[in-house]
């Protein structure tokens, strides 16, 4: 198996960078309350940020702002996820805790303020690739049984057999959804600038050790970018 981001994609926008934090035979179950604490502890942190009072201008967020009008979408009808984790934040909205790796790359994006989501690789048909829309691929949007298909040119997240992911990391596909019961797990760190190469390595190595110390398994981390885009995982 392989993760791939397409040289359309880069094409694009040449200073992205993918970080990929791959485990294997994690344990998903129960809630951490150490991992609730700092959930909270983030938001409340959230709520003080003056940075999100202005939230379109905040420099992490307009580069995906200006990346999603760049492949065709309106940014103010579709945010990228981080995006939407930090309106919910700015207003003390506390998020839920679905289960521990969505708790962890929810808490991870927000302390970063970078888009981060994750897929369960036992699920996954093939390999996973990062590329353009050609028109024809399905998805269904998670917690729905609704097909729909993005329009050519949109920048989507694929297996072999379905969209895993809209408008780059604006919203999470159904089939590859993470449940208490997931063993194995492809985590993404989605990086434009200002976040450059030396940061995006570091937060995605940080990342990995959060997962390797709340839900244990066989963890390591790869960064993709323009010269090396694709990984055997």
């Amino acid at each position: 198996m392989k993760d791939i981001v397409s040289q359309e994609v880069f094409a694009k926008f040449p200073s992205y960078i993918r970080g990929v934090v791959i485990a294997r035979g994690v344990d998903n179950h129960g809630e951490k309350p150490k991992l609730i604490e700092m959930l909270s502890e983030v938001v409340a942190k959230a709520t003080q940020d003056e940075s999100l009072q202005q939230i379109k201008a905040h420099p992490r967020i307009a580069s995906w702002r200006q990346a999603y009008t760049d492949f065709g979408t309106n940014p103010n009808k579709f945010y990228c996820s981080i995006e939407s984790l930090g309106r919910r934040a700015r207003r003390g909205d506390q998020l839920p805790y679905i289960n521990t790796l969505v708790a962890l790359f929810n808490y991870f994006s927000l302390k970063h303020m970078v888009p981060s989501g994750g897929d369960d690789l036992k699920l996954a048909d093939g390999d996973l690739r990062l590329t353009l829309a050609k028109g024809d691929e399905p998805f269904t949007p998670l917690n729905s049984d609704v097909v729909e298909y993005a329009p050519a040119g949109e920048v989507i997240y694929v297996d072999n057999s379905r969209v895993m992911c809209r408008r780059w990391n604006w919203r999470q596909g159904d089939h590859t959804k993470l449940m208490p019961e997931t063993s194995d797990v492809a985590i993404n760190v989605d990086c434009l600038p200002p976040v450059a190469k030396g940061e995006a390595g570091a937060i995605t190595e940080e990342l990995a050790g959060l997962v390797k110390e709340f839900c244990g398994g066989e963890v390591k981390f790869l960064l993709l970018d323009a010269a090396n885009n694709e990984a055997e995982i």
